[in-house]
C-alpha cells in the first residue's frame, strides 16, 4: 500500500524528479528509484507501477532518451538520459514549482484570520 507522501504527490513531481535525477547522471530505473529514495531520506518511495509509466511519458515527449547498457550487477538495463528539450522543460517545472510554494508558504504563513 503507498504511503500518503505518494498519494499526495502533485501532478509532474515526479516527472520533475526524475529529470533531476538525471541531469546530474544517467540511470536505470531501478538506481533512480533508490536516488530518489534516498535524497528524500526515504520519505519518498516511487513504486514500479508509477516510475515506468512517468519514464514512458517522458520518452514519448522526448525528454529522455533510453539506450540498453549493463548495470554494475551485469544485468542488461535501460539507461535513460536527460535530453537538451528535458532539461530546458526541467528548468521551467521548478520554476513554475517554486512559484507555487511560495504562494502556499504565504498562505499558511498568515495562520487562521
Amino acid at each position: 500500500m503507498k504511503n500518503s507522501a505518494q498519494r499526495d504527490l502533485f501532478p509532474g513531481a515526479l516527472e520533475m524528479m526524475i529529470l533531476r535525477t538525471l541531469k546530474r547522471q544517467p540511470l536505470h530505473g531501478y538506481a533512480l528509484v533508490q536516488h530518489i529514495k534516498r535524497t528524500s531520506d526515504d520519505l519518498l518511495q516511487i513504486e514500479e507501477g508509477s516510475l515506468y509509466p512517468a519514464l514512458q511519458r517522458l520518452l514519448k515527449e522526448e525528454l529522455v532518451k533510453a539506450e540498453w547498457g549493463i548495470s554494475s550487477t551485469n544485468r542488461r538495463v535501460r539507461i535513460y538520459k536527460l535530453t537538451a528539450a528535458g532539461a530546458k522543460h526541467l528548468e521551467r517545472q521548478v520554476s513554475s514549482f517554486e512559484k507555487m510554494l511560495e504562494g502556499i508558504t504565504r498562505v499558511l504563513a498568515r495562520g487562521e484570520s
